[in-house]
């Protein structure tokens, strides 16, 4: 089983209630993944690019899976879908009812059409690295060669 390391946010409510009881669902359908290692605290954050939207609840977790990064990946979209997600529209860094991001995959490097790992930009953003820090702050990032708590440490305000 590897580890994979997924960022969680929502700011719009969804038919599970508001965007905490949405990331709540959520956490318990990546449970139906494989095992939940590991689960941050709930961060509100405002939003990043589009600022005309409500503030964010983000989170971060672990989950070891047998799944592939790919089949991992469509599992996390169909999740996201099922809480009334729809990625082909709207705005972008927009809105959201929930928003699943597959951010490290064991120590694996990949680049496809569909999908990038690490996440190309969770050293850049707080919103990801302060949740991922709580959970694994030693956990290293198979490309720049630091540790999540490293990357936040660095990150610009």
């Amino acid at each position: 089983m590897k580890t994979a390391y997924i960022a969680l946010g929502a700011n719009l409510p969804s038919q599970a209630g508001t965007p905490r009881q949405t990331l709540d669902a959520a956490v318990a359908r990546l449970g139906e993944l494989g095992t939940l290692v590991a689960h941050s605290s709930y961060y509100a954050t405002d939003p990043v690019g589009y600022a005309d939207q409500p503030t964010f609840l983000n989170a971060a977790a672990a989950l070891q899976t047998d799944l592939e990064p790919e089949a991992l990946l469509e599992r996390l979209l169909a999740i996201e879908r099922s809480f009334g997600r729809d990625r082909s529209h709207g705005i972008l860094n927009g809105p959201r009812t929930l928003d699943l991001d597959l951010l490290l995959y064991g120590d694996r490097i990949l680049t496809t059409p569909a999908l990038q790992l690490p996440h190309p930009r969770m050293a850049e953003r707080a919103f990801v690295l302060i949740p991922l820090a709580e959970i694994a702050p030693d956990l290293i990032h198979p490309l720049l060669q630091k540790s999540m708590k490293q990357l936040l440490q660095e990150l610009k305000p």
